[in-house]
């Protein structure tokens, strides 16, 4: 009865995007997480498409960003495509509980297919779930995960801990042991994927780190340039504020380009921290022993790098106002020596134009005598031609009345021409 809107459906079913997976300990898991800028997004879905048909699977709808189907022999894929990256999860139910990280379920995909997935990997993870032995998970963790760098903590509520080292082992991946005694398939399925996105988007937020320390080192060398520019203009003269004006034009393009290449990587790592944040805290971590939590490593190791991301775009911004308060300066000074050029110039216009007034007042009256003494000759034309005419007329007397009345006439009419003249020029 009602218009829907287009997106009407699809925004309603996003609450149910990525669903937790039901899980059941044991067992074995890896995760891989790849790179895909656009330019091989539609590469890297024909490739997942390859897999399916070759297992004679249902393949996913054009839209969807996720998937999980069982690929025969007890082997699970859920499949997630992300903004940047998309993620590949294997994992297999164990009989027994395991006893190392020899036999991972990347084993069993086809390596000719593994190797070919488009985009540049980034994260993986081997991942062994156990229930709660009764010597403990010394076994798995002590022999798996390295000792001087163990982390672990008691998570869910105390229903499970969990260990990592955040070594990258032999194979190029880390490891994690997760011990859960007792937990209903729905909660393992959700701290399973917590703890999937704690290290994916662990690996995705340091992106930016390689590019907070290279912007570093040119933030410096355009902060010692500013510098150098500004201590120039304090004494430069004229001439030169052009070409300090030209440089800090350049100086301002760098840093402007350097923003702009930057800034979305910034912005995508702390964001990224963020959701790394959020993740741990749904964790509920408790200490284990004298172990270190997943909290406090990624506070005292993770931080210290994001901070250097923040602080990198922080001093991008600084910089680019800098230099829009020193070149503003320049522009200032440089437009108040225009302003008294200008000055200088109407000055010297006024006092040309006095000038000239002076010389127009002059050649006026000079104008006024030659018109009166060329009209006072044709009245004594008029005049003699008039006496030999007959008439009782003196030319000389004729003339000289005629003068006068000539002169005021020439004087008035260019007084009447001015008056129009400056009306005209008023509107």
């Amino acid at each position: 009865m009602l218009t829907p809107h287009p997106q009407r459906e699809i925004l309603h079913n996003e609450v149910h995007a990525r669903p937790w997976e039901r899980l059941a300990s044991p067992m074995a898991l890896s995760h891989l997480a790849l790179l895909t800028p656009p330019g091989i997004a539609e590469a890297s879905r024909q490739h997942l498409l390859a897999l399916l048909r070759s297992r004679h699977l249902p393949l996913p709808a054009e839209e969807a960003s996720h998937l999980s189907v069982e690929l025969g022999g007890g082997l699970h894929l859920r499949w997630e495509k992300h903004t940047e990256f998309q993620t590949f999860t294997f994992w297999r139910p164990l009989a027994e509980p395991p006893a190392g990280f020899d036999a991972t379920p990347v084993q069993q995909v086809p390596q000719e297919w593994l190797r070919a997935i488009p985009g540049e990997w980034l994260v993986g993870l081997h991942m062994m779930v156990t229930p709660l032995r009764e010597d403990g998970a010394d076994p798995l963790v002590r022999g798996g995960l390295d000792e001087d760098s163990l982390v672990g903590s008691c998570v869910t509520d105390g229903q499970a801990e969990v260990y990592t080292d955040f070594r990258l082992h032999a194979d190029g991946f880390a490891r994690q042991v997760l011990v859960a005694a007792s937990m209903h398939p729905r909660t393992l399925g959700r701290t399973v994927q917590r703890l999937l996105e704690i290290e994916t988007y662990r690996m995705t937020a340091l992106l930016g780190l390689p590019a907070a320390r290279e912007v570093g080192a040119t933030l410096a060398d355009a902060e010692r340039e500013l510098a150098q520019i500004a201590g120039e203009i304090r004494s430069a003269e004229r001439h030169q504020e052009p070409e300090l004006l030209r440089r800090l034009t350049h100086l301002a393009g760098r840093v402007e380009s350097l923003y702009a290449s930057t800034h979305a990587r910034f912005s995508a790592s702390a964001a990224y921290f963020e959701l790394v944040q959020r993740r741990i805290d749904e964790l509920k971590e408790t200490r284990l022993g004298g172990l270190q939590t997943l909290g406090e490593f990624m506070d005292r190791r993770l931080g210290p790098a994001m901070q250097t991301c923040a602080w990198a775009g922080r001093r991008q911004q600084a910089l680019s106002e800098r230099i829009s308060r020193t070149s503003n300066l320049l522009r200032t000074r440089v437009e108040i020596e225009q302003q008294q050029s200008s000055q200088a110039l109407l000055d010297a216009m006024n006092r040309r134009g006095k000038v000239q007034l002076m010389l127009q007042s002059a050649v006026e009256g000079l104008s006024v005598a030659a018109i009166t003494y060329y009209g006072a000759g044709l009245v004594g034309y008029m005049a003699k031609g008039m006496k030999d005419a007959g008439w009782p007329i003196s030319p000389d007397r004729l003339v000289a009345l005629g003068v006068p009345v000539i002169a005021f006439g020439v004087w008035l009419g260019l007084r009447r021409l001015h008056r129009l003249v400056h009306r005209a020029a008023a509107h």
